[in-house]
């Protein structure tokens, strides 16, 4: 079965990555992942749930829905260092292959990164909640650790110098349509809500960068509890304590999508 899902992956990968330019040591990564699964490859995604993005993998996603362990993805980062810490952060507002893609081109452009450098990650965060075994899981029919039953959001996670949280959360408002809502206001419900997570939350030294940026937009934030509801019309942002609400990366094949919103 491992086999037939290393396959599966493969071509998900070949066909949907367009925009991205996924290195060889990125793509050695994604095809020796399986050391850490943590969804069962059985799973299938729960047709009740889809809308257009997941009608496109449905034939494929039922043998490689896989979720695995942050550090089978994770890049060659440039050393942290005392004066400028690298930080784990995450953002979202709605469907993560998006926002995947603009936080790719963020790092290229804001730290001049390369793809053996690249961090981010699609998954999910804030929720109270994981299953029995630690996991969270992208929809399936069997319901097994379902991140919306568990009360997680779409996600896009990152490493960065703490020096560039202001400027990543620049980049994130941007990502918000002109009235404020999230660019694809058809995915309904909390899974889609906007939220990002910093060590510390509000307490985290670069919060005041990350509130100045919220607020030249005209948005609030607000302080995540966890299963938090849907933000869309509300120009509204959770802020949750990443220490407290953790980053759970997703399954393979939610990893390196081309952008499906911006303007041609």
């Amino acid at each position: 079965m491992h086999a037939f899902c290393i396959l599966a992956v493969s071509f998900l990968i070949s066909v949907s990555v367009k925009s991205f330019h996924i290195s060889t040591r990125i793509q050695s990564r994604i095809n020796h992942c399986f050391a850490q699964v943590k969804c069962n490859p059985s799973e299938a995604i729960d047709s009740s749930e889809l809308d257009s993005r997941r009608d496109f993998f449905r034939s494929i996603a039922v043998a490689s829905s896989v979720a695995i362990g942050y550090d089978a993805l994770t890049p060659s980062v440039v050393f942290a260092d005392d004066v400028d810490p690298l930080t784990p952060v995450y953002f979202g507002v709605g469907c993560f292959w998006h926002i995947q893609h603009e936080f790719v081109e963020a790092e290229r452009k804001l730290l001049n990164r390369n793809d053996d450098q690249l961090t981010s990650l699609t998954g999910y965060a804030g929720g109270r909640n994981v299953d029995k075994e630690g996991r969270v899981c992208y929809h399936n029919f069997q319901g097994i650790a379902d991140y919306g039953k568990l009360g997680h959001g779409e996600v896009v996670g990152m490493t960065i110098p703490q020096s560039a949280i202001g400027s990543f959360a620049k980049e994130y408002f941007n990502l918000f349509a002109a009235n404020g809502n999230r660019v694809d206001p058809l995915d309904l419900g909390p899974e889609y809500r906007s939220l990002l997570g910093l060590p510390g939350g509000s307490k985290h030294p670069s919060y005041k960068e990350v509130e100045a940026a919220a607020q030249a937009k005209g948005f609030k934030l607000l302080e995540g509890r966890g299963n938090d509801p849907d933000t869309l019309g509300k120009k509204v942002v959770w802020v949750m304590d990443s220490e407290k609400f953790p980053f759970y990366q997703a399954e393979v094949y939610h990893q390196f999508h081309n952008d499906f919103q911006s303007p041609p």
